[in-house]
């Protein structure tokens, strides 16, 4: 296991250009291979989750290039895809085993898909109930809840499915089916998650409409049509930066073409509700289906805030480097409701209540909830990335304003969604 050192930062500068948002990147290639012609993406993400999307649909019979700058792929349309040869291997990505589920719930064969270590201790049953109710047989270890799991697709029904967690891909998997279905199929949330998978699928040619607030339909499908996507940069990459200039004083940093989906737009809320200096530039020239723009952060003092249980779903992947910026807020930072923490590569609870202790910081958990007191002069330790590529990347921010070096044991695992950040850290500071 790879160890990474942090040393306290005196001041970060500069502009960043980050990699492309790794949940559209996966979704680009998914729907690119379910597309009828070739769908040209520019700026996909590359990474080890991202190349499990690949490495999936081009063992399912479809042609994936890398061509001047971006990535082709030769889609087979809704019912063009192949028997894989062997066991779908998933790696350490849950969006290619989740969104890859529903997809194959409509395929006229069976497939089997596999997971590493981690991967195979998270919950699919979220997604496996929903794809029974529809028609596919899906079959492995505790009732179809944990991986390796075995599907069988075939004829389907469309379904009005009452999600009892806000899930993108839970939602994802169930529209994805409903391509297949006979009729047409729903999916109300609690509360809206991230729509990356409506918004391409509108922009593909699929017959979609929002019903309300958290409810969404898509109807039986000919086929997609292959485009050209350009994918926006990634906020949840560019947050552990953003973070990073609001709390190490001295600090302005630039991050550019960043998607502004207002789905995925919480962590910059969330930061501005603690004082955080942000200004946002929206880039009007963009068109597509996804807003893009400029972010700017630098130093100033933060304050404690309350996250509520309705507020996780559109934080959910910034929450650690979040605790971070509660280190340096002043008073109380409570996070209620986080229990989807607990089901991710690791338990990101445990992973940053040990690694932000280990270095002086006043949080502590009860179940769910959150308790980081600040300010708190942190200090430079030894501590775990717990195999989690945001666990990792937080604790290396955390290190920027510690007292002393901070080593960070299995870093190698930031390459699950952002491989360049030694390089971008090394950049500023």
């Amino acid at each position: 296991m790879a160890d990474f050192v942090v040393h306290p930062a005196r001041g970060l500068s500069g502009r960043l250009h980050f990699p492309g948002d790794k949940s559209i990147s996966h979704r680009s290639i998914l729907l690119g291979a379910i597309s009828k012609g070739t769908t040209r993406i520019l700026h996909c993400l590359k990474s080890a989750d991202v190349e499990a999307s690949r490495r999936a649909v081009e063992e399912l019979g479809v042609e994936v290039q890398d061509k001047d700058g971006a990535v082709l792929v030769q889609g087979k349309g809704l019912h063009g895809l192949k028997p894989p040869r062997q066991e779908l291997d998933m790696g350490n990505s849950g969006t290619t085993t989740r969104l890859l589920m529903g997809i194959l719930a409509g395929q006229p064969f069976s497939s089997t898909l596999k997971g590493d270590e981690s991967l195979s201790r998270r919950p699919m049953k979220r997604v496996t109930e929903p794809l029974e109710r529809m028609g596919a047989e899906i079959r492995g270890p505790k009732g179809g809840d944990l991986l390796p799991l075995t599907v069988k697709g075939g004829r389907l029904k469309g379904i009005r499915y009452v999600s009892p967690i806000p899930s993108a891909q839970v939602k994802s998997a169930v529209l994805l089916a409903g391509l297949y279905a006979q009729g047409p199929t729903s999916v109300k949330e609690p509360v809206l998650s991230r729509d990356h998978t409506e918004r391409m699928l509108s922009f593909l040619g699929a017959r979609l409409k929002r019903n309300s607030g958290t409810e969404v339909t898509v109807e039986p499908s000919d086929s997609l049509r292959g485009r050209e996507l350009s994918v926006p940069a990634d906020i949840s990459s560019a947050a552990f930066f953003l973070v990073a200039a609001s709390i190490v004083p001295g600090s302005s940093l630039t991050t550019c073409r960043i998607g502004l989906n207002p789905t995925r737009t919480g962590v910059l809320d969330l930061l501005t509700r603690m004082g955080a200096r942000l200004v946002l530039s929206p880039d009007k020239k963009e068109t597509g289906w996804e807003p893009v723009g400029e972010i700017t952060a630098s130093f100033g003092p933060l304050k404690a805030v309350v996250i509520e249980p309705q507020e996780i779903p559109r934080l959910i992947d910034e929450l650690p480097i979040l605790m971070v910026a509660a280190t340096q807020a002043q008073g109380t930072t409570v996070i209620r409701g986080a229990g989807e923490l607990r089901v991710k590569e690791t338990d990101r609870i445990d992973s940053m209540v040990e690694g932000l202790s280990a270095m002086g910081a006043r949080i502590h958990a009860e179940g769910d909830t959150v308790f980081i007191e600040g300010p708190v002069r942190l200090k430079g330790a030894r501590v775990r990335s717990f195999s989690d590529h945001r666990t990792a990347m937080a604790l290396a921010v955390a290190a920027l304003t510690a007292g002393g070096p901070t080593v960070i044991e299995g870093f190698e695992w930031v390459n699950i969604s952002f491989p360049d950040f030694p390089k971008l850290l090394e950049e500023v500071c």
